[in-house]
C-alpha cells in the first residue's frame, strides 16, 4: 500500500482502542515509517506507533491485526506488542486471555507449517511466531501446561514441515534455558526447566532418531541435525552413547550436505566429559572418524583446501579444527594409551598442525588456543622431572632419562618420545607464524610498502602473548631443536633462498621472544651467530626497504637480550653504535625505534657506559658528550627528548659526583646556550617572546630538560637552579600577560595554545623533579616559595580557559612529597583554586575533564596529609569539601568516580579519629548514605563497587561509636543509632524500589547490619541484592567480582616468575647483575 500516512483524523481514529484497529490504515501507517517518504511523514507515523506501543490495551488488539494484515512489518508490529506483555505483564492475565493468546499461537503456527508452500513462503513470520511461543512455555511450561512436548512431537509426526518447524521450536527452547537465561529467569525456574527437558527428553530423543533414519527430505535433515546440535551439550549421556544416535551420525558425516552440521554434533559430543566409562565408545568414534575424513580431504592439503574453497569447505575446515581441539583436549590420554590408537592420533596432530597453517585468524586462533594447553601440559609434567634450572650448562632433553629407576620419569619420557615429531613441527609453525610484539614500529601497508604503524592492533598483541609463551614451552622442552631450527632458517635467508620481509620477521620476533629460556652459555653462542648474520644481511643487501626490515629485526633481536649485551662490552658497543647509525635513517619508523631501542638498552646497561672498558681510552659517556651534536643532527624534537632521558640513565649511572656534574653540563650546554641567548634578548625587548620560532625553541629546551630530568632524577639539582628562577618569570610575567592581552577570544588560537604548551611543560618539569628529588626534602622546599604568586596567583587571576590544570597535579605531587611540612601554605592553596576550579566543573559532569581529575587528586593528597588543615576550614567550606567530593563520585568516569570515593573513605576515617566525629557524622552521614546508594544501585556505576561496599561498610560499623544521636531529637525518638539508621535505609531502599516487597528490603538491611563486621559476606550480601533488586540483570555483572578476579592474576605473575623465559628480560627489574 503506497497510501500517505493519515492525517490528524485517521491518527486519532488508530489512538481509539474502543474498537477494532483499522487495519488498512494501521498498514498505512507501517509503510509510511519503513517507506521512502518525507522525513516528516515517517516521524509522525513514528509516532502514532510508539503511542499504540504503550497503550496497554493494544495487545487486545493483535489477533484482529495479524487475521487481516497482509503486510509481513505490521504482522511484526503486532507481535512486538504482544512479546513485550508476555514478557512482563503474562501473569498479571487472566486464565481466559492466556489460553486464547497460547491457542491462537499454536494453532496459526500449525496452520502454517503444515504446507510445504506456506511454510517456505512465510518462514521470517513462522520464526517469530516460534519465538513468541518460547516465550509464552517460559511462564507456561510444565506447570500449567505439561502435555506441552507429547503435544509438540505428536504434532511433528504428521507432516515433514510441521516436523521441521518443532524442531526449531526445540532447538529455541534449548537456547533459551541453556543458553541465553542468566539473569533473565530466577535460578529456581531454570533448575525447574531443565529438569522437565531432562524427564522428557526421551520423546525428543525417539523423534529425531526416527527422522534421520525415514526421512528423505534434506531441510528436515538440516533441522534435526541442529535441533541436536543445541541438545547434545547437556542431555543424559546414555542417550548419546547407549543408543544409535553415535553410528547415525557418522553415517551422515560423508555427505557434503550434512557434514558441516554432523561434525559440529561430533564436536559437541568431543567436548563431554565423565571419567573412563564411556572411553571405549570414544576410541571406536575416534577411529571411524579418522577413517572417512582422511577419504574427504587428505591431510597435507589443508591450507590450499582452505584458499580456494567455497564457503562451506572453508567453514569444514574451521569446524575441523573445533572437533579436533575439543577431543584433544578431553581425550588424548585415552588415544595414547594404547599403541593401536596412537596412529590415528598422530594422524590427528598432523590434520591440525596442517588447520594452522590455514590463512585466516579467527581458525589460527582456535588452533593456538589448543596448543598453548597441549605444551604446556607436556611442560609442566617435563618440569616436575627436572625443573627448568638456567643455571645448569644444556640439560636440555637430551639427557636420558634413567629407564625404570621410576615408573612416572618412564611414561613422562615416553610421552615426549610419542610427541617428538609434532612437537618439531610445532616450533617450525610457531616460528613460521610468530604474531608482531608490540616493540616493533615498522609495518607493511596493504600497498606492500615498509611504513611507521599508525594503531596498536590489540588482537596482534593477545596472540603475541600466546605464541611467545608457548615457543617458549617448545623451548624449554627441547633446546636444540629450537636452536637448530631458527639458526637454518636464517641461514636460508643469507643466502637468499628463502628471503622475504615477513620471512625475516616471523623469525626475529620468535627469536627474541624466547629470550631467558636458554642456559646463559648456550644463549651466548646462539646470540653471536643471530647478530653476526643479521649485521651481515644489513650490509649485502640493497633497497631503502629492505634495509629497514633488516634493521627493525635487528634493534628488536638486541632490545631482547640485555643479560647478552652486559656480557659482551664489544658487541654492546657495536650495537649502539649502529643504533647511532640507524639514527640518521630518514626512513619513517627507523629513527623512532633506534631511540626507543637505545633507551631500552640503556636502561638495562647503564653501568657499562661510564666506566672505562678494557681497550677504550675513556668511559663510553664521554665519547657520546663529544659527538652529541652531530649524532642527534638528523633526529626530530621527540626523538631528541628520548635520546637525552637515554643520556640521562647513563649520567645517573655514575656515583662520583664531580664527573656527573660534569656530564649533566656536557649534556646540556647546547640547551642552555639557547637558553641563555633567548632569556638575554627577552630582557631587553619582552617583544621577542612574541615570535612563534622562538616559543619553539623555548618549548623544545624545556622538554629536553623535563627528559633528563625523567631519568637523572634528584642528581638534575645544579641544572633545575640555573634555569628556574628565569622559567619562572617567562611563566608568569610574559606568557600570562600575553594571553591577557588578546582579549576573551585569544585562548583559542594557535599561538596562544603554543604560550599555554610552555606554561604546561615548565609545570611538568617543576613535578617532575619535585616527584623524582624524594630523598631531598630541602630541596623541594626551597622551590615552593617562590611558586607561590607566579603559579598560585596566576591561576586564580586567569580566565576559566587559560587555567592550567597542572597547577593543581603539581601541588597535589608536592603535598604528597612533603606530607605535614605544607600544613602551612594549604589555606594559601585553598584559596587560590579551591572556589574557582569547582565553579569550572560543577556545571556539569563534561567540561574541563582534565582539571576534574587533577582537582580530586589535589583534595585527596591534602585530605590524607594535611588533615588538619580541612578541621580548620570554616563549615561552609567543609560543606563545599564534601558536596565536591559526592560530586566527584557521581561521575561516570571511572578515575574520578574512584578517587572521589577513596578520598570520601580517608576523611571518614579522619575525621572518626578527630574529636569533631559527632558534629561530623551528625551533618554528613544520612547524606553520604544516600549518595553511596544512589551510585551502589546505578548500574552505570558498577565498577566503583568495591569501594562503594567499603564506605558503606564504613558507615555501618561507625554507627555504634557516636556519643551523640544523629536523629532529630526535638520530632523524633530512638533507643540508638544502629536503629535510626536501620530504620532510615529501609525507608529509603523501600522509596527506591517500589518494585521489592517491604519484608525483602527489611531482611536485605537486617542482613547488612548483621554482616558488617565481616566484609566478604557483606559484599556478597549486596551482591545479591543487587541482583535481585533487578538493577542489574541480565548485564555484564563482571565488575561486582573485580577483586577476586585481582588476586587471581597476581598468583599467574608468580607462576610465571618460576619458568624461565615466561617474563621477558627485558621486563624484569634487575639492577644488581649490571655491575
Amino acid at each position: 500500500t503506497g497510501a500517505l500516512p493519515p492525517p490528524a483524523a485517521m491518527a486519532e481514529k488508530l489512538r481509539d482502542l474502543s474498537q477494532p484497529i483499522d487495519v488498512p490504515v494501521l498498514d498505512a501507517t507501517v509503510a509510511a515509517f519503513y517507506g521512502t517518504g518525507s522525513k516528516e511523514e515517517r516521524s509522525a507515523a513514528d509516532l502514532i506507533l510508539r503511542d499504540l506501543q504503550n497503550n496497554p490495551d493494544m495487545w487486545l488488539q493483535v489477533v484482529h491485526i495479524l487475521q487481516n494484515s497482509q503486510n509481513l512489518n505490521t504482522k511484526f508490529f503486532a507481535l512486538q506488542v504482544l512479546e513485550s506483555v508476555i514478557k512482563y505483564r503474562w501473569n498479571a492475565l487472566p486464565v481466559e486471555q492466556r489460553d486464547g493468546i497460547k491457542n491462537y499461537i499454536s494453532d496459526v503456527i500449525v496452520q502454517l507449517s503444515s504446507n510445504e508452500v506456506s511454510f517456505r513462503q512465510e518462514r521470517l513470520y513462522v520464526n517469530k511466531l516460534n519465538i513468541i511461543l518460547v516465550q509464552v512455555l517460559k511462564h507456561e511450561w510444565p506447570a500449567r501446561w505439561t502435555s506441552f512436548i507429547p503435544d509438540l512431537v505428536a504434532a511433528a509426526k504428521s507432516s515433514e514441515t510441521i516436523c521441521e518447524n518443532c524442531m526449531a521450536i526445540l532447538k529455541l527452547l534449548s537456547e533459551e534455558i541453556f543458553d541465553f537465561s542468566r539473569g533473565e529467569m530466577t535460578q529456581q525456574k531454570i533448575k525447574e526447566l531443565k529438569s522437565s527437558l531432562n524427564s522428557e527428553f526421551r520423546l525428543i530423543h525417539e523423534l529425531c532418531l526416527y527422522v534421520l533414519s525415514a526421512t528423505q527430505s534434506s531441510e528436515l535433515i538440516r533441522a534435526t541435525l541442529a535441533t541436536l546440535h543445541a541438545f547434545l551439550s547437556w542431555i543424559p549421556v546414555g542417550f548419546i552413547f547407549e543408543s544409535p544416535l553415535l553410528e547415525t551420525l557418522l553415517k551422515f558425516f560423508p555427505m557434503a550436505a550434512y557434514r558441516n552440521l554432523t561434525l559440529q554434533c561430533l564436536t559437541e559430543v568431543a567436548a563431554l566429559q565423565f571419567g573412563d566409562f564411556y572411553n571405549v565408545q570414544y576410541v571406536k568414534m575416534y577411529t571411524f572418524f579418522m577413517l572417512q575424513l582422511q577419504a574427504i580431504l587428505p591431510p597435507g592439503t589443508i591450507p590450499n583446501a582452505y584458499a580456494n574453497g567455497s564457503n562451506e569447505e572453508q567453514a569444514f575446515i574451521q569446524n575441523l579444527a573445533l572437533f579436533f581441539t575439543a577431543f584433544f583436549k578431553n581425550h588424548i590420554r585415552i588415544l595414547e594409551a594404547s599403541a593401536e590408537n596412537r596412529a590415528a592420533l598422530l594422524v590427528g596432530l598432523e590434520y591440525l598442525i596442517g588447520i594452522s597453517y590455514v590463512d585466516d585468524t579467527e581458525v589460527f586462533k582456535v588452533c593456538l588456543d589448543y596448543w598453548n594447553v597441549f605444551v604446556l601440559e607436556l611442560f609442566e609434567a617435563h618440569n616436575q622431572m627436572e625443573p627448568a634450572i638456567p643455571a645448569v650448562s644444556m640439560i636440555g632433553l637430551q639427557a636420558q632419562m634413567i629407564p625404570g629407576v621410576d615408573g612416572t620419569g618412564t611414561a613422562v619420557h615416553q610421552r615426549r618420545q610419542l610427541y617428538a615429531s609434532p612437537l618439531s613441527k610445532l616450533r617450525m609453525l610457531m616460528i613460521c607464524r610468530m604474531a608482531k610484539p608490540e616493540e616493533v614500529l615498522i609495518v607493511e601497508d596493504e600497498n606492500g610498502n615498509i611504513v611507521r604503524e599508525t594503531m596498536k592492533d590489540n588482537d596482534v598483541l593477545v596472540q603475541y602473548k600466546i605464541m611467545r609463551e608457548t615457543l617458549i614451552y617448545l623451548s624449554h622442552l627441547d633446546h636444540e631443536d629450537t636452536e637448530q631450527q631458527m639458526l637454518k632458517k636464517l641461514t636460508k635467508q643469507l643466502n637468499g633462498e628463502d628471503w622475504s620481509w615477513n620471512n625475516l620477521n616471523t623469525l626475529c620476533w620468535a627469536i627474541g621472544s624466547i629470550s631467558g629460556s636458554m642456559v646463559e652459555e648456550q644463549e651466548n653462542r646462539f646470540l653471536v651467530m643471530v647478530i653476526r648474520d643479521l649485521l651481515n644481511l644489513c650490509e649485502i643487501t640493497k633497497g631503502k626497504d629492505n634495509k629497514a626490515v633488516i634493521a627493525s629485526n635487528i634493534m628488536y633481536v638486541v632490545g631482547q637480550y640485555p643479560r647478552f649485551l652486559r656480557a659482551h662490552w664489544k658487541f654492546l658497543k657495536t650495537v649502539v653504535n649502529k643504533l647511532f647509525e640507524f639514527m640518521h635513517e630518514m626512513h619513517p619508523g627507523v629513527q623512532d625505534m633506534a631511540c626507543d631501542t637505545f633507551l631500552k638498552i640503556v636502561q638495562k646497561c647503564k653501568r657499562k657506559f661510564v666506566t672505562q672498558q678494557v681497550g677504550e681510552n675513556e668511559p663510553f659517556v664521554s665519547e657520546l658528550l663529544t659527538n652529541l651534536a652531530t649524532t642527534i643532527l638528523d633526529l626530530e624534537p621527540h626523538q631528541i627528548h628520548t635520546f637525552y632521558e637515554s643520556v640521562g640513565h647513563m649520567i645517573q649511572a655514575e656515583s662520583d659526583n664531580t664527573k656527573r656534574d660534569e656530564y649533566l653540563k656536557r649534556l646540556m650546554s647546547l640547551p642552555n646556550q639557547k637558553w641563555a641567548e633567548i632569556i638575554g634578548q627577552a630582557g631587553q625587548s619582552i617583544d621577542i617572546l612574541k615570535n612563534q620560532d622562538v616559543i619553539r625553541s623555548v618549548l623544545n629546551i624545556l622538554q629536553t630538560n623535563t627528559s633528563v630530568a625523567t631519568s637523572l632524577g634528584p642528581h638534575f639539582f645544579p641544572q633545575i637552579s640555573l634555569i628556574f628562577l628565569d622559567m619562572l618569570t617567562v611563566y608568569s610575567e610574559l606568557v600570562s600577560s600575553t594571553i591577557a592581552e588578546g582579549g576573551p577570544y585569544a585562548s583559542k588560537s594557535s599561538f596562544v595554545k603554543l604560550l599555554r604548551s610552555i606554561k604546561r611543560e615548565t609545570l611538568k618539569l617543576i613535578e617532575t623533579f619535585v616527584d623524582k628529588a624524594e630523598d631531598l626534602p630541602h630541596l623541594g622546599k626551597q622551590f615552593v616559595p617562590p611558586m607561590m604568586d607566579p603559579i598560585l596567583g596566576d591561576y586564580a587571576r586567569n580566565v576559566p580557559d587559560a587555567r592550567e590544570s597542572e597547577v593543581l597535579s603539581l601541588f597535589a605531587t608536592i603535598i604528597n612529597k612533603y606530607k605535614a611540612e605544607m600544613l602551612d601554605d594549604v589555606p594559601r592553596i585553598f584559596e587560590a583554586v579551591f572556589q574557582c576550579t569547582l565553579e569550572m566543573i560543577t556545571k556539569n559532569f563534561e567540561d574541563y575533564p582534565e582539571h576534574r581529575l587533577k582537582f580530586f587528586s589535589l583534595l585527596r593528597a591534602i585530605g590524607t596529609h594535611c588533615f588538619k588543615a580541612l578541621i580548620q576550614l570554616s563549615s561552609q567550606q567543609l560543606k563545599l569539601v564534601i558536596d565536591s567530593i559526592n560530586w566527584a563520585f557521581r561521575h561516570t568516569e571511572r578515575n574520578i568516580a574512584e578517587t572521589g570515593l577513596s578520598l570520601l573513605l580517608e576523611i571518614l576515617k579522619n575525621f572518626q579519629a578527630s574529636e569533631f566525629t559527632n558534629q561530623f557524622y551528625k551533618t554528613y552521614f544520612l547524606t553520604i548514605e544516600q549518595e553511596i546508594f544512589a551510585v551502589l544501585t546505578d548500574s552505570f556505576h558498577k565498577p566503583g563497587f568495591k569501594l562503594h561496599v567499603l564506605v558503606l561498610q564504613h558507615l555501618f560499623c561507625v554507627v555504634d561509636g557516636l556519643t551523640e544521636p544523629l536523629w532529630d531529637a526535638s520530632t523524633v525518638s530512638y533507643p540508638s543509632n544502629a536503629m535510626f539508621v536501620r530504620d532510615y535505609t529501609i525507608k529509603l531502599l523501600g522509596a527506591s524500589f517500589p518494585n521489592m516487597t517491604a519484608a525483602e528490603v527489611t531482611k536485605f538491611v537486617d542482613g547488612l547490619l548483621g554482616s558488617r563486621h565481616d566484609l566478604p559476606s557483606f559484599k556478597n550480601h549486596i551482591r545479591d541484592f543487587l541482583v535481585q533488586s533487578k538493577e542489574f540483570s541480565a548485564q555484564d555483572n563482571k565488575d561486582l567480582y573485580a577483586e577476586e578476579a585481582a588476586v587471581q592474576r597476581e598468583k599467574e605473575r608468580q607462576r610465571m616468575l618460576a619458568i624461565p623465559g615466561l617474563i621477558a628480560p627485558s621486563e624484569l627489574q634487575d639492577e644488581m647483575v649490571d655491575s
